[in-house]
């Protein structure tokens, strides 16, 4: 079969490599013994179901090109269903639920998908929404079982040829933790580009077996050869997640590779570090979505004797943009000023600029910063995507132009140190404009965070920019705090460290609201506005 730019030729490639060795382990139960029980599908059986699925998709009336807003579970499914859409030259919109209804259905509207593939639930939700789903004019029925198979391995289903796709592959929606919501454009070189990236990054190899606690992340361990374990999780609601469930999964199934937001894994490190246990099959986890904070590092050491803790840094516009692991952590104790989230992955490029609020055009118009010096990181490479679905306003303002080359404004602060390694500083947004000049959230909350009382902080800003007074919010790990005792220590960090002596304002919120994705951002604006009212 001749290579095309269609990445879902990376599972056909797997199939003729390893036809026998299983694909996908989806839980189904549970055994005698007290063990997962898992439905498993080979490299070859999972080859014939997203054919199967094509054929159903094109039989329904989906043609290449079609947008198509899929609404599936978690599992086969969602799996087989996006390779289908891949393979055909279809365009799968993902939309991520747990953003909330009103933000869901307008992301929908905004999309326009001509197709539906869903559950029940869903295509009842476009009838009765019809508004936000006026532009669907095909429902393609999808069972709400994660098991749910479409192909029969006794009657064979012919390989059609994958169609090649230079254009749009997917449209992947961000979670719009610190604004609205935007349709990602990505392209087949984008994807393959990423395939490249991870295989390098974290020497990733064919016949490991993977469990992604964010069911996005898992389209990419067909196209690496590795065995998908489907975790027993609500990815709606990943704040629920049954850290035995997983670690019985991982155990039972010798699991080498996971993806999860530091919150999760630092639950899961808690309970194994609770119970003795260890997991010394693992060869890595990869924490993203939130800086890894210093504890999880140090709990990852112990739990992982013979893996270790990956944090890739990226966003849903570029991943990965870098990497860090355990073992580059600075050794001694000493608190860096921002997270530092490694070097630059191969093909990547990073540059600090000085930071702007407005749309800059070109990368001559920016001015870049020396080592050392914070500001706005901006990258580029072949994985970076280069424009937002049908938003010229929003595209203009996160890209610059450098010829032909696109360089992606992150949203974030940092710096680079003299070594090349890149510090996440915190989101641009929720810097906070002092009369003294700026304070970023990440070196700030730096100095809460180890407090044994601190489950969660956050730095806001109050009043005017420019002239904002600094406050920090602090979610107790106890409900029974002694809140004045609590008040003076953190004054004490505060004043001990010259980047916060000027912080001397503390609110108490007993739940930060989160992102739902990785449970793990925190809505500091949401926060400020919160504080605003307490005064």
């Amino acid at each position: 079969m001749p290579q095309s730019t269609n990445i879902a030729r990376h599972l056909s490639i797997m199939a003729a490599a390893q036809p026998d060795a299983v694909a996908i382990k989806i839980p189904r139960g549970r055994s005698s013994d007290g063990g997962i029980d898992y439905l498993a599908l080979t490299f070859a059986e999972l080859d014939t179901e997203v054919l199967a699925w094509e054929q159903n998709l094109a039989a329904r009336g989906v043609r290449p090109g079609d947008r198509v807003l899929v609404m599936v579970r978690q599992g086969l499914p969602l799996i087989a269903a996006v390779f289908a859409l891949f393979r055909m030259g279809a365009v799968p919109v993902i939309i991520d639920p747990g953003m909330g209804m009103k933000s869901f259905l307008r992301c929908v509207a905004h999309s326009r998908p001509r197709a539906l593939l869903g559950i029940p639930l869903a295509r009842f939700l476009s009838r009765v929404c019809f508004r936000a789903f006026r532009s669907i004019e095909v429902r393609v029925p999808a069972s709400s079982s994660p098991l749910a198979r479409i192909g029969n391995s006794a009657f064979p289903i012919p390989h059609s040829e994958i169609q090649p796709n230079d254009g749009l592959a997917a449209i992947l929606f961000t979670s719009g933790s610190t604004g609205a919501p935007k349709g990602v454009c990505y392209t087949h070189a984008m994807f393959e580009a990423q395939v490249r990236s991870i295989r390098a990054a974290y020497d990733i190899a064919p016949g490991e077996v993977d469990l992604s606690m964010l069911p996005v992340f898992a389209l990419f361990a067909p196209a690496l050869g590795m065995t998908t374990v489907v975790p027993e999780i609500d990815p709606s609601r990943p704040a629920t997640l049954d850290p035995a469930k997983i670690v019985r999964a991982i155990r039972q199934e010798n699991v080498t590779n996971s993806f999860g937001s530091p919150a999760l894994w630092n639950k899961i490190a808690d309970y194994c570090i609770a119970r003795g246990i260890t997991l010394p099959g693992m060869k890595r986890v990869l924490c993203a979505g939130a800086p890894v904070p210093a504890a999880l590092w140090e709990k990852a050491r112990a739990i992982l004797p013979n893996g270790k803790l990956h944090s890739p840094y990226g966003a849903t516009e570029c991943l990965p943009v870098s990497s860090i692991s355990s073992d580059e952590m600075i050794e001694n104790k000493a608190l860096a000023s921002g997270a530092c989230v490694g070097r630059a992955t191969s093909e990547i490029q990073i540059k600090i600029i000085a930071i702007a609020d407005m749309p800059i055009a070109t990368l001559a118009d920016a001015r870049e910063l020396p080592p050392g010096e914070t500001g706005e990181i901006i990258v580029t490479g072949p994985a970076v995507t280069r424009e937002y679905d049908n938003l010229p306003e929003a595209t203009a303002a996160a890209k610059i132009r450098d010829g032909s080359t696109i360089w992606h404004r992150m949203g974030d602060t940092g710096y680079l140190d003299a070594g090349g390694r890149l510090f996440f500083c915190g989101r641009k947004v929720e810097r906070v404009e002092t009369a003294a000049g700026p304070l970023y959230t990440e070196p700030c909350e730096q100095v809460f965070r180890p407090h044994p009382q601190v489950a969660r902080c956050a730095l806001i800003g109050l009043g005017a920019r420019g002239s904002q007074t600094p406050a920090i919010v602090i979610q107790p790990v106890d409900k029974n705090y002694d809140r004045a005792r609590l008040a003076a220590e953190l004054r004490a960090l505060a004043a001990a460290h010259p980047r916060t002596a000027g912080i001397t304002r503390f609110f108490f919120h007993p739940n930060f609201p989160v992102d739902v994705r990785h449970n793990a951002k925190i809505h500091r604006l949401t926060l400020a506005k919160w504080a605003a009212r307490q005064r």
